[in-house]
């Protein structure tokens, strides 16, 4: 049985908001919350920039309403935030009404908490509890326990693209009518290990980053947590819910090229693009803005660039942009932070800004936009991707 997908709620929390609100309110001001590092303790505070959530882990503790004594990482408090949020703004009061699941994606899970105390755990049988928050589906049953969630729950880890992969397989199945709505998006906080991770590979900037710039440095790492509900059209009319918009195409495909780096043609992203287009049974002329990955490395951005010209052609790309510039790169949260974007875009009519580009990459004839842009739009597609040539596009549309 095909049913529509409805988008019915959403919820963030980032480094230039605690609310849907507020970041729609960042976006339209053109304000960045990108900054050196706080509240982190890193031998790199003041060598690299961040999009760090301006909240302590005790401020969450407190906001969250848990125990002083707890297995929540961080990882799970933005998390919960962020689910809670979206709950409320679909109004579901009620989460045994409907068969309800949640599907979450995140790569740091909770090592964000067990690495403060690696050194610690032969010596100190209080910090043990902390091991069991490593895993990543830790993280999912912790926020879904918080939410009340009891029925399908299950975690998604393919880097970069796992909060996409999330979105795509709760529309699947509500699609499929396995389920009557779901709760799904990303979740990754700040980590040691990410940061010396990303530093090994030598793509971390000490700017401010600049998607799509020919003189791009590196990425900001960031963090975040951002979900969607989404339930059956059928639900909707029966309970006479507003609805954000649909989720109409989606896609996940590997260009099986390299651990880390994307392919030079940009094969994985071709892929996802031209397989979520078919899904959506749309052309490439409905498109009317893609939010890109836009990561601002040097192999990441020339290869979405190139998957661009190869689908829309060069002269006829959709105006397009990076929100990165504002958030930091989320990491398994990006595809729900910019899911969420994707959908105030449908929303508002308007196209946010690729920030801090100045020149044209040579390889090309692309240029983001970069400045506020009012348009009719009713169709967004969004782009994520991972390591491990994991390419994911979702398309939205009113």
């Amino acid at each position: 049985m095909n049913k529509g997908i409805a988008i019915t709620g959403m919820g963030i929390i980032s480094s230039i908001g605690n609310t849907v609100a507020e970041n729609l309110n960042a976006l339209l001001a053109e304000s960045d919350g990108i900054s050196r590092i706080k509240f982190l303790e890193t031998r790199h505070k003041d060598a690299i920039m961040v999009g760090e959530i301006k909240k302590t882990n005790e401020e969450l503790v407190q906001e969250l309403g848990l125990n002083a004594i707890n297995n929540f990482s961080r990882t799970a408090m933005i998390g919960s935030i962020a689910a809670k949020e979206a709950l409320l703004d679909a109004g579901i009061e009620e989460i045994d009404e409907y068969r309800t699941g949640f599907i979450s994606g995140t790569s740091v899970g909770g090592m964000d908490m067990t690495e403060q105390h690696y050194l610690d755990y032969h010596k100190k049988t209080t910090n043990r509890r902390y091991i069991e928050a490593q895993h990543a589906g830790f993280t999912t049953q912790s926020i879904s326990a918080y939410l009340g969630i009891k029925g399908y729950v299950s975690t998604i880890s393919t880097a970069c693209s796992s909060a996409a992969n999330a979105i795509m397989l709760g529309a699947r199945l509500v699609k499929a009518g396995k389920i009557d709505r779901i709760i799904v998006g990303g979740t990754d906080a700040l980590s040691k290990f990410t940061i010396n991770g990303f530093g090994t590979l030598m793509i971390l900037s000490d700017e401010q980053c600049t998607p799509f710039d020919n003189d791009r440095k590196g990425l900001n790492l960031g963090e975040a947590s951002a979900y969607l509900v989404l339930e059956s059209d059928e639900i909707v009319a029966k309970t006479n819910k507003k609805v954000y918009g649909h989720v109409r195409g989606w896609a996940n495909a590997n260009d099986a090229y390299h651990q880390t780096a994307s392919s030079s043609d940009g094969e994985g992203a071709y892929l996802a693009m031209k397989q979520a287009l078919e899904v959506a049974d749309i052309a490439v002329d409905d498109i009317d803005y893609v939010n890109a990955h836009g990561t601002a490395t040097i192999n990441n951005d020339l290869s979405e660039g190139i998957a661009m010209t190869r689908i829309f052609g060069e002269d006829k790309v959709p105006t397009f942009s990076s929100t990165k510039a504002f958030t930091g790169h989320t990491l398994a949260a990006a595809g729900g932070v910019e899911a969420v974007y994707s959908i105030l875009s449908l929303q508002e009519n308007m196209i946010f800004p690729n920030l801090n580009f100045k020149t044209q990459m040579e390889e090309f004839n692309l240029v983001p936009q970069t400045s506020i842009l009012s348009k009719k739009m009713h169709t967004v597609l969004s782009n994520s991707f991972g390591f491990g040539g994991n390419c994911s596009t979702l398309i939205f549309s009113k």
